[in-house]
């Protein structure tokens, strides 16, 4: 009788790993891509450039397989954006308006693809589209914005094979973990967790097919080109993570917090549901992986003292499938009241609707809105020092700043000033430099004022002035100090070395 019940059982989850589809909420969807596409492109233009992005627009300038702190996708997305939109803060956004988008009907499919009807997938359309990470990504291009999409896509797929049982869709899956592993190396975290959730506890039963090897060999055909730089460079994206481990206390405290705070506070009662769901449900048996392999993430993100968003496509899973039970339960005006309340709070937090003088309440709660304010007016001041060197000087003077936001914004708004472009020893930049050993004039250092490691490897250092942002924010370049000094007592070829840092 034990081993009927056991056949019947499997039989049963057979058929619903193989029971047909509700159809696509295709309108509603659409209904709420397109709003969420408006208000990121009216949105795109204010502020200016956050300093991520005047990076990749340098290092799209610089082509390579490969950089210090991530693969080539996202910068060669910012280079593509740029030389066929235009060199604006909104073309280059384009590209993330799109992903965002992508990712909101990517979170609809996976709710569809866990059972939910026109309803729940709209529902969770919604939800994605009012979260703080789809809203603060979307207005920005970072190596983030492609990544969420990444992750939300290879979790769709896996769903997709756990519920049909069919190995081809390892292809499909192999495809979408190589073109992600161009941008971001990190992917490799959410293969690894979600294997080992699947070994734990099944379906097994999808390993046994020929298609598994035949994706994984795309996958690595596809990621090769920056495996093999990095291999080439010494792994170096493995030492930019380490260096966030070892500053990863704060992160480690307030890991669980953000992932509240990351999607909305008022989401919490449904991810938990969805949590709830994935491992009890047993129509969705198939897909109890999902909660084991985010318990895998969120034990190593706070073990390594990795970043919050880190967890948060899983959790968006997660989501998607909190809906189907949280409508069923919840009065629908209630419902539509808590998401507009966490769209407008995520919206004022996480888009720049203040103008810069009201910017530093949201830029408290997130650091990103003051890294896009007061660029122009910090290559203005720096011009204003570059000026007081005396001409005759200037050929053979180096602008030298500490980190490659100060860089960029040079490279970006310095030759309206007359400034040639700066050097920096941080990240990539490094290996952008250094300055000719020729350039034996003066140095104009743009450093945070407590970095006195950077001026005393120069000569005759004088304090110019504080940097001006033109704005009463904080952010990345709002403490920093330029000094003009002599030239090193060493030329730059063997100063260099010792500039470099990540």
């Amino acid at each position: 009788m034990a081993i009927e019940r056991s056949d019947t059982k499997s039989r049963e989850e057979g058929d619903s790993r193989l029971r047909g589809l509700p159809s696509v909420a295709a309108g509603p969807i659409a209904a709420v891509a397109a709003s969420l596409a408006v208000l990121l492109t009216a949105l795109s233009g204010r502020y200016g450039f956050h300093r991520d992005e005047l990076y990749f627009m340098v290092a799209g300038d610089h082509p390579d397989w490969g950089y210090v702190d991530q693969p080539p996708l996202t910068p060669l997305l910012a280079r593509a954006s740029t030389a066929l939109l235009g060199d604006t803060p909104a073309a280059l956004r384009v590209v993330a308006t799109i992903l965002c988008v992508a990712s909101v009907v990517t979170v609809a499919l996976i709710a569809r693809e866990l059972g939910g009807d026109r309803r729940v997938q709209s529902v969770a359309a919604c939800c994605a589209a009012a979260s703080g990470i789809v809203l603060g990504l979307g207005h920005l291009l970072a190596t983030a914005t492609f990544d969420m999409l990444a992750w939300l896509v290879i979790s769709l797929l896996v769903l997709r094979l756990l519920r049909t049982g069919d190995g081809r869709w390892f292809v499909a899956i192999g495809v979408a973990v190589g073109v992600g592993m161009e941008n971001k190396q990190l992917l490799g975290l959410l293969v690894v967790t979600l294997f080992l959730a699947l070994l734990l506890v099944g379906p097994r039963d999808v390993l046994r097919t020929r298609w598994l090897p035949i994706g994984a060999l795309i996958a690595l055909v596809i990621a090769a080109p920056n495996l093999i730089w990095s291999a080439a460079n010494g792994w170096p994206q493995f030492a930019v993570a380490a260096g966030i481990s070892e500053d990863g206390a704060d992160d480690r405290v307030m890991l669980l917090p953000l992932l509240i705070a990351q999607l909305s506070p008022l989401f919490l009662p449904i991810w938990v549901a969805g949590l709830v769901r994935l491992w009890r449900d047993p129509s969705i048996r198939w897909a109890r992986l999902i909660p084991v392999a985010t318990v895998l993430l969120v034990a190593v993100v706070q073990f390594t003292g990795g970043k919050s968003y880190y967890v948060l496509p899983l959790l968006m899973v997660s989501m998607a499938a909190g809906v189907a039970p949280v409508v069923g339960r919840v009065r629908p005006r209630v419902l539509v009241a808590g998401i507009a309340v966490a769209a407008a709070v995520n919206v004022v937090i996480g888009l720049p609707v203040l103008p810069p003088a009201a910017a530093r309440f949201p830029n408290a709660l997130n650091a990103e809105v003051g890294e896009q304010i007061g660029w122009p007016e910090f290559v203005r001041s720096v011009a204003d020092a570059w000026h007081r060197i005396p001409e005759a000087d200037r050929a053979r003077a180096v602008i030298f700043a500490q980190n490659y936001g100060e860089a960029a914004a040079i490279a970006r708004y310095g030759p309206q000033h007359g400034l040639p472009a700066a050097y920096s020893g941080h990240m990539s930049y490094a290996d952008w430099g250094p300055p000719p050993d020729g350039a034996d004039g003066p140095v104009l250092l743009v450093h945070a004022a407590e970095n006195r490691r950077i001026p005393a490897r120069f000569t005759d250092c004088r304090l110019v002035g504080p940097v001006d942002i033109g704005h009463d924010i904080d952010n990345q370049v709002s403490e920093n100090v330029i000094r003009i000094c002599g030239p090193a007592p060493v030329p730059w070829s063997a100063l260099w070395p010792s500039l470099r840092t990540t």
